[in-house]
């Protein structure tokens, strides 16, 4: 009760501070058009000019409105998810051990161990200066790695049971920091079970590359490329 009365706050202090915002910004577009046209009447052949040369700005801003309102969209269904997921502790997890016969290669149930486990699927696969940097001030990346072909790889690890799903959520806070904290050309986010699929509409948006439990399963026999190319090296 105290964490839902708490969250209730937090969102009528956000939606008041946003209304705020709101009005700022009309009464400062509000006064901009007033001052431009005053300024429009007595020197109307610059006025046409900017008028032309702003009409390429507006059509873009409309060509993106569709994109934003998809990605609005996968952002409100996380949320949705994260309050439904708040109330419950995450589910104990029972993976299986399974090794790939070739090079014995494990997925193991340890998070930690998971992530190395990883890491050693990008060195089996041509990747150099693979790191494990999960933990505590991670943000967001478990793996890093320098794929075959010289792009930066971040990876993300999300060792869930079978029924615990990978959400949006977990997407959004790995997009937020992938690209501009850890500087990826290539983000992968691998998961021992499944999407759902605002997380993969945000996946998709984002460029983030998934890579489900039977995907992994595949990648670890060999049975499947890596991520980062069709061609295994090695």
């Amino acid at each position: 009760m105290a964490y839902g009365g708490q969250q209730a706050r937090v969102r009528t202090r956000a939606t008041l501070l946003t209304l705020g915002l709101a009005a700022a910004l009309l009464g400062a577009v509000a006064l901009l058009f007033l001052r431009l046209a005053h300024w429009a009447g007595g020197h109307p052949l610059p006025a046409v000019l900017l008028t032309v040369l702003s009409l390429p700005l507006l059509y873009a801003l409309v060509r993106g409105m569709p994109r934003a309102r998809e990605l609005r969209r996968a952002a409100r269904a996380g949320m949705a998810e994260a309050d439904a997921e708040s109330a419950a502790a995450e589910p104990t997890v029972v993976l299986p051990t399974t090794a790939a016969p070739q090079d014995g290669l494990t997925l193991p149930i340890d998070p930690y161990a998971f992530e190395e486990a990883v890491a050693d699927l990008c060195r089996r696969d041509g990747c150099q200066d693979v790191e494990v940097v999960g933990g505590a001030g991670d943000l967001g990346a478990d793996v890093l790695a320098t794929a075959p072909d010289g792009r930066r790889v971040v990876i993300q690890c999300k060792r869930y049971a079978p029924t615990h799903k990978t959400g949006s959520q977990d997407l959004q806070r790995f997009g937020g920091t992938c690209w501009t904290v850890h500087g990826a050309q290539l983000a992968v986010l691998v998961t021992t079970s499944t999407f759902t699929d605002p997380a993969k509409d945000y996946a998709d948006f984002c460029g983030i590359r998934l890579v489900d439990g039977a995907e992994l399963k595949a990648w670890t026999a060999g049975e499947s490329p890596a991520p980062w190319g069709p061609t295994r090296v090695g």
